[in-house]
């Protein structure tokens, strides 16, 4: 009969968790010159937590850039929103939380879009 020691873990190939790419699309105020897509991944490296901890990224967090665009490659769990959460306060900082806005027009992606503020000028007239 063999018994199990207590405190001693079985050590076994660790598990590769799955890895998913998150898309910050700023092509419209990167084109008007309002916002720099560099800046953006600044911020998020500077920003995103891991283990609770800010510039802890290691392996589990990859930010890069490819012009207009912004990938966030993640191990998960991380959550979508966390990202959304973080490009909202990058606008504030920039003083751009006014005039754009940020929607997801597919599951993995997030857009950085103006305001729509022609409409709301055609209804007063």
């Amino acid at each position: 009969m063999v018994k199990s020691v207590p405190g001693k873990k079985k050590t076994g190939p660790k598990e590769k968790r799955p890895r998913q790419t998150f898309i910050v699309e700023c092509q419209q105020p990167v084109e008007d010159n309002i916002l720099d897509a560099a800046g953006l991944e600044q911020f998020f490296k500077s920003k995103i937590k891991v283990d609770n901890k800010t510039g802890n990224l290691g392996e589990k967090v990859i930010v890069t850039r490819e012009k207009t665009r912004v990938n966030v490659n993640v191990e998960l769990p991380f959550s979508k929103r966390y990202l959304k959460y973080l490009t909202k306060k990058y606008l504030k900082k920039q003083q751009l939380r006014d005039f754009l806005h940020v929607i997801a027009p597919i599951k993995n992606k997030y857009e950085l879009r103006y305001f729509n503020i022609n409409a709301e000028d055609a209804d007063e007239d």
